[in-house]
């Protein structure tokens, strides 16, 4: 037996999801609980495994990063200080679990009519993302877009939960 550490798999989450986990329900962004979901958001639930750093590494781009603090700014009305907070945060809880922010991202994938749903594939495809996780339509539609499962968070994190489960009752 390797005595390697496992590779996180590689995971997108699109914007809709970063954006509700801190800006909705009643989960504040320094507090994500970990599977099984205790929050009441799936959202920040799902941030949550990203925390814990086990199997998954969330990617970002810059899109996803300008486009979390229009959305936090505009609809939600958040002061600046505030999102450069949770921006931080997430940008940090990325690089803990093994991912991070891919810079330049290619612009290569037509598939959807929704071009900023568009981008959220292309971030995919360049990371080799194993699950896409959004609550948008179009996307969800898609699944599994070329061979990759795009499911919805308290789906995602259901099925972390159960797959946590599984392996605490297999180590017994």
């Amino acid at each position: 037996m390797s005595s390697l550490a496992p590779v996180p798999a590689a995971v997108v989450y699109d914007i809709n999801v970063l954006v509700t986990a801190a800006a909705s329900g009643n989960s504040p962004f320094r507090s994500w609980p970990s599977p099984p979901p205790v929050s009441g958001n799936a959202s920040a639930d799902c941030l949550g495994i990203i925390v814990d750093a086990a199997e998954f590494a969330l990617w970002l781009s810059p899109h996803i990063i300008t486009n979390i603090d229009r959305i936090l700014a505009q609809l939600f009305k958040w002061a600046q200080p505030q999102i450069d907070a949770y921006l931080r945060v997430v940008g940090m809880a990325a690089e803990h679990s093994g991912g991070g922010i891919v810079a330049d991202v290619p612009r290569t994938v037509h598939d959807c009519p929704d071009h900023e749903d568009n981008l959220i594939l292309d971030l995919a495809a360049e990371v080799g993302a194993l699950l896409i996780v959004s609550n948008d339509t179009d996307l969800l539609s898609m699944s599994p877009w070329r061979g990759t499962p795009i499911i919805e968070p308290a789906a995602f994190a259901a099925k972390v939960d159960a797959m946590r489960r599984h392996a605490r009752r297999r180590r017994r």
